[in-house]
């Protein structure tokens, strides 16, 4: 059953990728693959089947993969949670007689007491279907509730921050200082400097703690103007170069900023490479569009990494993650050319496109001098030289170039073959590319 049959829960936003949209500091703790939620007192509350499970610091979201749709629980209606257990395991002669069609039975179950209004309590069940551990997924829920992060407000000042009464006096300085005598003086001096150095360590981290959550703020506060110009850019058509310009310069500072919640092998589990392959679906759509469509791995592997901060991952899990985008269905696509360069791309990508604008710049008089370089075709598709060279090189194999190799390097040239009649070779066309090839040819002499 899809997620959209269980109305009496809040819906959840994914993206496109199938992850679920995390609102403002909300973060991932663990991930179940497969799991149901069961209503237990209430039938008229419809189930949830094969569901994912993703446990964040504000909600319990059921991700039903195969609809694309998402029920979000929130954990401030959470009134208790049970551990888990598993159904009739304490009686046999109970599991014995009960029906043997009932397969929950054999998991093991959270039960979940929550609130819903309008003043009603209704209790659930977590059926967790799949191997996982679930006591490690308990103790970060139970982490979660008591955490209640979504109750979380900016920290308040720190108490040394406060404000001194003008003419007063420090406290040190009213403070009474015993005199340092004998033994007992060594002693307290000891203590008094003891207790010095663990105040200062004390507000060493509360300026740290500050700090951090400042940072999360900034954070989101940049998906935020991310995900707002994009919307902008894709509803506003009649904006100037320069406003378009300003635009593309805000989204590249926002893009080095990072991403908020990264997919780790802690909260992840099993599924670190699947939830991977899916965020980083996500998170090259927009370097790609600015890219034209087409990134070689490595520069995806360093945007990425960049923008997961300390959560850094190896070549090989990127390489498995993209490996994963063939059996989702995910707008990317990864691709490798004939020389072993591996890029990444959308789906939309097209190399005819390219072609026609490579042949356009080669048909140019200049280039039917001299011919062009993969420097020459970067700069007119906008990519980098060596996947421009990797286009030229797909274009040779198509028969629209030829290939001249010098001292100097790779230099491309039209293909005039195709313009030449092969029963009479000496013949000039009055029309056509093979004509301007000569007249460029006469004109230089």
């Amino acid at each position: 059953m899809s997620a959209a049959a269980a109305d009496w829960l809040p819906s959840a936003s994914v993206t496109a990728s199938g992850r679920p949209v995390l609102s403002a500091g909300e973060v991932e703790r663990n991930l179940l693959p497969l799991v149901d939620l069961e209503p237990e007192e209430n039938p008229c509350l419809a189930p949830l089947r094969g569901c994912l499970l993703a446990l964040t610091s504000h909600r319990l979201i059921f991700l039903h993969e195969p609809s694309r749709t998402a029920r979000g629980l929130p954990l401030a209606t959470v009134v208790h949670a049970y551990p888990p257990h598993r159904r009739h395991s304490h009686n046999p002669l109970r599991s014995l007689f009960s029906s043997s069609s009932s397969s929950s039975s054999q998991h093991h179950r959270i039960r979940l007491q929550i609130s819903m209004p309008p003043a009603r309590s209704e209790v659930v069940a977590i059926v967790v279907t799949c191997k996982a551990d679930v006591d490690v997924f308990f103790g970060r829920l139970i982490e979660a509730i008591r955490a209640r992060a979504w109750e979380m407000t900016p920290a308040a000042a720190p108490a040394s921050g406060a404000p001194v009464a003008e003419g007063a006096a420090p406290a040190e300085d009213i403070a009474i200082r015993m005199p340092v005598v004998g033994v007992s003086g060594i002693l307290r001096m000891e203590q008094e400097s003891w207790e010095s150095a663990g105040q200062n360590l004390q507000d060493a981290f509360q300026d740290l703690n500050a700090l951090m959550s400042k940072a999360k703020e900034m954070m989101q506060l940049a998906e935020k103007m991310r995900l707002k110009l994009l919307t902008n850019s894709s509803t506003e058509s009649n904006s100037n170069d320069e406003e378009m310009g300003s635009k593309q310069d805000m989204q590249d500072l926002l893009l080095s900023v990072g991403i908020v919640s990264p997919v780790t092998k802690e909260t992840a589990g099993a599924l670190y490479h699947q939830q991977l392959s899916l965020q980083l679906a996500d998170f090259v759509r927009i370097p790609l569009e600015k890219a034209g469509g087409m990134m070689a791995l490595v520069d995806v592997y360093c945007l990425f990494n960049r923008a997961r901060g300390t959560e850094l991952i190896s070549p090989e899990d990127l390489l498995q993650a993209c490996s994963l985008w063939e059996k989702v269905d995910v707008p990317v696509m990864l691709r490798k050319f004939d020389s072993g360069v591996k890029v990444i791309q959308t789906k939309t990508h097209s190399d005819e496109e390219v072609f026609a604008r490579i042949s356009s710049l080669a048909q140019k008089p200049d280039a039917l001098q001299k011919g062009i370089s993969p420097s020459d075709a970067a700069f007119t598709l906008g990519i980098a030289p060596a996947l421009a060279k990797e286009h030229l090189l797909n274009a040779e194999n198509k028969g629209l170039l030829c290939r001249d190799v010098s001292p100097d390097g790779f230099r491309f040239f039209v293909n005039l073959f195709n313009e030449i009649d092969a029963q009479n070779i000496y013949t000039q066309k009055p029309h056509g590319l093979y004509h301007a090839w000569i007249s460029v040819a006469m004109a230089s002499q």
